[in-house]
């Protein structure tokens, strides 16, 4: 059982999809009218990780993020370039899924736009006024928050509140300072790419109506999670229920996740306080795997104060643990090829590492403690080091821990093993080389040969070496 803390209902909860067995997730994508920075990094990671726990606890995750490819600030920065929106978006999106596949952040099954949504997001906010939940003023079409009485459900404010502390649309005219945009009006100078025709007129949408309209479009009127950065909660994911509820008169999300703030110094993050690091600035310094490590070592609820030293200790940990790991497999391939015990672990160490791996699922599946994971982690590789400090080395037990070690930094997405491919060499390979060996000795070079063809059909190569064979995959030679 996965239990997670729900921002809806302000519980730790047990999980249960609406639908046993499969998860339905949404989380709000980048608006790209920049390069991607830290705090995407954060979000995008922490949501990576949450469906790479829900798949090794047995779920089908479909996985939904959306690009916001209409916005003011889209709008403001081409016109500052000289460039069409579309331009703009382009290069920014291109430039996300760069730096997401640096961090080793797996591609979600869909990535809609707003723009190849305009239909149905007109369809909505029509549906919205004909429940006489939204209304229209010129050229303009607000939602009226009076008209939807659970407002304020997610963020546990009073109205009063909210009203006083919201950043809303300017416009006295409007039944309520919390009332928001669902359509806006073009303006003159608002390039054509950004305008539709609608029953209101040319306009194009909101910010919120978007992403009710795409997560309902790709994962239907109530889904399992909806995640996000802990800043989306007011007034955006307040709206986002509001509008959707009022439309279908059904829940939308059953549980909403939101990971903490990235801050310096404990400020926040921000372009506006001058504290703002891109990715790139931050990869020119250090791997991108440094990177994700660094924001799993905090609980993703937790606020991350981000400085060089935190970033240096992430670089030194990573390091030391695949410098553990290359350590075994340096000794494993000086060892001889078919040792009789090379299959079976010591049953005792096999016990101890598989307590190991149980405390390290409970800590993922408890709201997803991925610093109580990574404690685990390092204990694993602390056993497999032990295994290396006396003289007789068990090849299958050391093998076994490593697998193991193996398989949980997949499920955090740490990248321990990419440069060591060859130390997961399956049996029938080892038996190969073995026999290859033997043929070469008694000098039966044809059989040697066909031997090595044989080998190079499973993915790897054998190098003679005065210490005797070794197998490396071809992708490392």
């Amino acid at each position: 059982m996965i239990y997670i803390h729900n921002t809806l209902t302000g519980r730790r909860e047990p999980f249960q999809p609406v639908d046993p067995g499969s998860v339905r997730m949404y989380v709000c994508g980048i608006t790209p009218y920049d390069v991607c920075h830290l705090g995407h990094a954060r979000c995008y990671v922490v949501f990576d990780m949450v469906r790479r726990v829900l798949k090794a606890n047995g779920y089908k995750v479909r996985y939904v993020q959306n690009f916001t490819d209409v916005d003011d600030k889209i709008i403001a920065r081409a016109a500052e370039r000289g460039i069409k929106t579309t331009e703009l978006a382009r290069q920014n999106i291109d430039d996300f899924f760069n730096k997401m596949d640096a961090l080793g952040i797996e591609r979600a099954d869909v990535y809609p736009k707003v723009t190849e949504h305009i239909p149905d997001i007109i369809a909505l906010i029509k549906k919205l006024v004909d429940n006489h939940v939204a209304y229209r003023l010129g050229g303009d079409v607000y939602f009226s928050v009076k008209a939807f009485p659970p407002y304020g459900k997610l963020s546990k404010r009073p109205l009063d509140e909210l009203q006083s502390g919201a950043r809303v649309d300017i416009n006295k005219e409007k039944q309520s300072p919390l009332d928001f945009a669902l359509w806006k009006e073009s303006k003159p100078e608002e390039p054509p790419e950004v305008s539709w025709d609608s029953p209101w007129g040319k306009g194009r949408p909101g910010w919120h109506i978007e992403c009710s309209v795409m997560a309902m479009k790709h994962l239907g009127l109530n889904f399992d999670i909806h995640g996000g950065g802990l800043d989306l909660i007011f007034p955006h994911h307040e709206n986002e229920i509001a509008q959707s509820e009022a439309a279908t008169h059904k829940p939308f999300a059953s549980v909403w996740i939101h990971n903490g703030f990235v801050t310096i110094n404990r400020e926040k993050m921000s372009k506006s306080l001058g504290n703002f690091f891109s990715l790139s600035e931050i990869f020119a310094k250090v791997q991108p795997p440094v990177v994700r490590y660094m924001l799993l070592s905090v609980h993703y609820r937790a606020p991350l104060d981000f400085s060089p030293d935190i970033l240096e200790q992430s670089r030194h940990t990573l390091s030391g643990m695949r410098d553990a790991i290359a350590r075994a497999n340096r000794v494993l391939q000086k060892q001889e090829l078919g040792v009789d015990e090379s299959n079976k672990p010591l049953p005792e160490i096999a016990k101890e590492t598989d307590n190991l791996v149980k405390e390290f699922h409970e800590a993922l599946t408890d709201d997803f403690n991925t610093p109580g994971a990574l404690g685990v982690l390092h204990q694993l590789i602390k056993l497999l080091e032990k295994q290396f400090s006396t003289n007789t080395v068990s090849r299958g037990t050391a093998r076994y821990i490593l697998n193991q070690i193996r398989q949980c930094a997949e499920i955090l997405g740490l990248d321990l093993f990419s440069f060591l491919q060859g130390l997961f060499i399956p049996p029938e390979v080892t038996a190969l080389a073995q026999a290859r060996e033997t043929a070469r000795q008694n000098k039966e070079w044809k059989e040697s040969d066909r031997l090595r063809a044989e080998i190079s059909t499973h993915g790897y190569v054998v190098e003679d070496t005065p210490q005797g064979p070794r197998l490396l995959p071809k992708a490392s030679v």
